[in-house]
C-alpha cells in the first residue's frame, strides 16, 4: 500500500497539542485570578484552593469514564461535549458572587470539561504511534507548556485592561469555540482510517484490523505495578499542584509584583516545553526508568531551591529547574502505562492513573493553603512536598523496566504479578 503524503497521525498530534495548550493552560491560569478574587471577596486561601482542587479532582474522576468511552466510541464526541462544559464553567465565573458558586462553576463544570485534556489527547496519541510514542507524546505535552506560557500572560493583560469578570467571559468563549473545532479532527486510532501506527506500510502479517496488544482492565488491577503507578502519581501530583497554584501568591507574598509572579509561572511553562520534548525523545532511546530518575533529581533540587529563594533571579532559577522536571514527568505517564499494560485498555487504565493523580492534586493545594492560613508561610508545605515527592519517585523506581517491544512482549499471565 502506497504511503500517503501526510500521515493523519500528525494531524492528530497537532489537534492533541491544541487540546493540551488550551485545557491545561486555562487550568493553570486560575493562579492569575487568585489574588483578584481574594481582594474582591476576602475569602480564605483554603477556600479558593478548594475550588481549584475540586476541579482537578473532578477532572480525574470523570477521566476514568471518558477513558472507557474513548476506548469504545472514540474521542470526537467526547471532546465536543467536554469543550462546551469547559467554556461554560469559565463564562459563568464572571457572575461569581458567593463561595458556593465557585465550587459549582469552576470546581464542577470546569472540572468536568477539563477531564478530557489529558486522557483524550494522550490516549489517542498512544494509539496512533508505537515506535515514536515517546517523542509524539512529548510534542503533544509541549502544548500544555505553551498554554502555560501564553494563556496566563494573556489573562494578566486582560485582567489589567478589562477586570477579572470580563476576562473570564473572553477566555471562556475562546476556549469553548476553539476546542469544539479541534474535536472534529480527532479519530480514535489509525485502523479507523485503514492505516497503521506510525504511518507504516501494511504487510502480510499486519493490517488495519490487527487486534490491539495489551491486557484488560481486570488483569491490570490484579497486579502490583498498576497500583504502584497510581500511588506514586497521588504523591507526586499532590506536590506539583501545590506549586502550580501557590507559586503566584507565594511570589507576591515575597514582595514581588504580580507581573513578576506571572513571569515565574510563564517560565515554568516555557521550560516545561523543553522538558516534555526532551524526556519524550529520551523515553524512546533510554526507556522510562532513566527518565524517571532524571525527573526525581530535578524535583528534589527545585523544592530545596524554593526554600532559599527570596529574590527574582532565585525564583527564576527555581522555575527553570522545576519546569524541566514538571514537563518531563507529565510526558512520562502515558508511555509508562502503555509500556507496562499495552494499548488494549489504555484509555481506562490511563484514566484511573490520572484520577489517582487528581486525588492527590486535589488534597495538596488545600493542605498547603491551610498551612499558610495557620502559619503565614509556605515553608512547612514545601518541606512536606520534598518528602512526599521523594516517596512517590521511590515507588516508580521500584518498577521493572519493560523491554522495548512493549505491546508485543506483554504476557497477560505474568504482567499482573511482576513489579
Amino acid at each position: 500500500m502506497k504511503r500517503p503524503r501526510l500521515f493523519y497521525g500528525y494531524l492528530i498530534v497537532a489537534a492533541c497539542f491544541g487540546i493540551q495548550a488550551i485545557g491545561i493552560g486555562t487550568h493553570v491560569t486560575f493562579g492569575i485570578f487568585f489574588k483578584p478574587l481574594l481582594t474582591e471577596f476576602g475569602w480564605p486561601r483554603a477556600t479558593l484552593s478548594g475550588a481549584h482542587s475540586l476541579a482537578f479532582f473532578m477532572s480525574g474522576l470523570l477521566a476514568v469514564f471518558l477513558g472507557r468511552m474513548n476506548d469504545r466510541l472514540g474521542p470526537r464526541i467526547v471532546m465536543t461535549v467536554t469543550a462546551f462544559l469547559l467554556g461554560l464553567g469559565l463564562i459563568l465565573m464572571s457572575r461569581l458572587s458567593a463561595a458556593w458558586q465557585i465550587y459549582l462553576f469552576y470546581g464542577i463544570l470546569f472540572g468536568m470539561g477539563l477531564s478530557s485534556a489529558d486522557v483524550i489527547a494522550l490516549s489517542t496519541t498512544a494509539r496512533w504511534f508505537m515506535r515514536r510514542r515517546g517523542m509524539m507524546t512529548g510534542i503533544v505535552k509541549v502544548g500544555s507548556g505553551a498554554g502555560q506560557v501564553l494563556i496566563p500572560l494573556a489573562a494578566s493583560v486582560l485582567i489589567a485592561r478589562f477586570g477579572w469578570r470580563t476576562s473570564y467571559v473572553i477566555i471562556g468563549a475562546f476556549v469553548m469555540l476553539a476546542l469544539i473545532a479541534i474535536a472534529q479532527v480527532l479519530r480514535r486510532d489509525p485502523a479507523y482510517m485503514g492505516l497503521l501506527p506510525d504511518g507504516e506500510r501494511r504487510t502480510e502479517t499486519s493490517g488495519p484490523n490487527m487486534p490491539e496488544r495489551g491486557i484488560s482492565l481486570r488483569e491490570a488491577i490484579k497486579g502490583r505495578p498498576f497500583w504502584t503507578i497510581c500511588l506514586a502519581n497521588i504523591a507526586i501530583i499532590s506536590c506539583l499542584m501545590v506549586i502550580m497554584l501557590h507559586i503566584v501568591p507565594h511570589t507576591t507574598d515575597l514582595g514581588l509584583s504580580t507581573a513578576t509572579a506571572a513571569a515565574i509561572l510563564a517560565t515554568i511553562g516555557g521550560i516545561s516545553m523543553a522538558g516534555r520534548l526532551g524526556i519524550g525523545i529520551a523515553i524512546d532511546r533510554v526507556g522510562t526508568k532513566a527518565c524517571i530518575l532524571v525527573c526525581f533529581i530535578l524535583f528534589v533540587s527545585a523544592f530545596l531551591c524554593i526554600q532559599l529563594a527570596t529574590e527574582r533571579w532565585m525564583l527564576i532559577l527555581f522555575a527553570i529547574v522545576y519546569g524541566f522536571g514538571h514537563g518531563g514527568y507529565f510526558t512520562l505517564l502515558s508511555p509508562l502505562v502503555a509500556e507496562h499494560f499495552g494499548i488494549r485498555s489504555h484509555g481506562v487504565l490511563f484514566g484511573i492513573v490520572l484520577f489517582a493523580g487528581t486525588f492527590g492534586g486535589g488534597m495538596g493545594p488545600v493542605i498547603a493553603g491551610h498551612i499558610f492560613d495557620v502559619t503565614g508561610s509556605y515553608s512547612s508545605a514545601f518541606w512536606i512536598c520534598t518528602a512526599v515527592i521523594t516517596l512517590g519517585f521511590g515507588l516508580l523506581l521500584s518498577l521493572r523496566q519493560k523491554t522495548p517491544a512493549r505491546e508485543g512482549s506483554l504476557d497477560t499471565r505474568s504482567t499482573g504479578s511482576r513489579s
